[in-house]
């Protein structure tokens, strides 16, 4: 096995590159162009604080879908488990994170999972605030607390983007409001929800939200911000339904919750090891990148991290 070291992520991240060839830079988000297709980059931090790095590490991208994370710790902080799943449900599905036929089966009136952009609506519409500007005060706040970064901030025209493309997202809002699945301010939780999805970070950012996932929901003061049991139910929902619909793959081929964006951030925790930060811009059809799905894949083979063990083969 390699020992984690940066000379060890640069040869990673060489031998992961090739991929981005098979996928495309998201042409939807303003601060990207075909010039992004290429970069890749990775930062790891250990539960002891060790910080590795290679790439294009301090390009900063909007967090898109991994927003859902901090989403689902804030609504289950705030209402619990049995409430939040109440208006959301806790399967993997095999339909695009943007499908709006899964609410129309006759067997479900609500979304299959908060990381499907139905089910992050349904979430950021449970999030407490009396105004959607308090509320997305209080989701900047934690994320800041997390990653120990004050500048995160969201980015205006990555914002104007969100409201101007997002036709489905309201469709999708507004279906649920006519079946009674949403039951709050459609406007308001798809604001809330576009906001949140316009934070910029880089792949330190991204590692630490994977860090604090995987060092028991500590800060990097200390604090205990999420109790135990929420934890297990996002890492359990990243786990199953984190990538889209090749969560069942990386489970299988990484063995860590994961949960991707469509920026071509990953955000990687390995349950009291580390969290992992990926950026790589393009993009497949499921959403995921496709350079650093190939690079979370060989850290986890390379540095034997798959929580479902490595069989041993010795003697046979």
């Amino acid at each position: 096995m390699p020992e984690l070291s940066t000379q060890y992520l640069n040869e990673a991240i060489e031998d992961s590159k090739p991929f981005a060839s098979q996928g495309n830079v998201n042409a939807t988000i303003p601060t990207f162009d075909g010039t992004m297709k290429d970069l890749l980059g990775v930062t790891i931090i250990t539960k002891d604080f060790e910080i590795y790095s290679a790439g294009d590490y301090k390009q900063n991208v909007p967090i898109q879908s991994t927003s859902k994370i901090i989403g689902l710790m804030l609504a289950l902080q705030d209402f619990g488990k049995d409430r939040v799943f109440q208006t959301v449900g806790m399967e993997p599905m095999g339909d695009f994170f943007n499908s709006i036929s899964s609410l129309e089966s006759p067997d479900t009136n609500k979304p299959f999972n908060p990381m499907i952009n139905a089910g992050a609506i349904s979430v950021a519409s449970l999030i407490k605030g009396q105004s959607v500007d308090k509320r997305f005060e209080r989701y900047l706040t934690f994320l800041r607390d997390i990653t120990e970064n004050d500048e995160l901030d969201m980015d205006e025209s990555v914002y104007q983007a969100e409201i101007a493309n997002g036709a489905r997202n309201r469709s999708l809002a507004y279906f649920m409001q006519s079946t009674g699945t949403l039951v709050t301010d459609v406007e308001e939780a798809l604001d809330l929800y576009f906001r949140m999805n316009s934070i910029m970070m880089c792949c330190n950012d991204f590692a630490r939200v994977g860090l604090f996932l995987a060092k028991g929901g500590i800060d990097p003061d200390g604090n205990k911000l999420i109790p135990d049991h929420h934890l297990r139910t996002v890492k359990a929902i990243m786990l199953t339904s984190g990538m889209y619909n090749a969560s069942g793959q990386f489970a299988v081929e990484v063995g860590f919750p994961c949960k991707s964006g469509v920026s071509g951030s990953i955000i990687g925790s390995v349950p009291g090891k580390m969290g992992i930060g990926v950026v790589g811009p393009a993009i497949d059809s499921k959403g995921n990148s496709t350079a650093g799905g190939a690079l979370i894949k060989k850290l986890s083979k390379d540095l034997e991290l798959n929580m479902f063990g490595i069989e041993n083969t010795a003697g046979e």
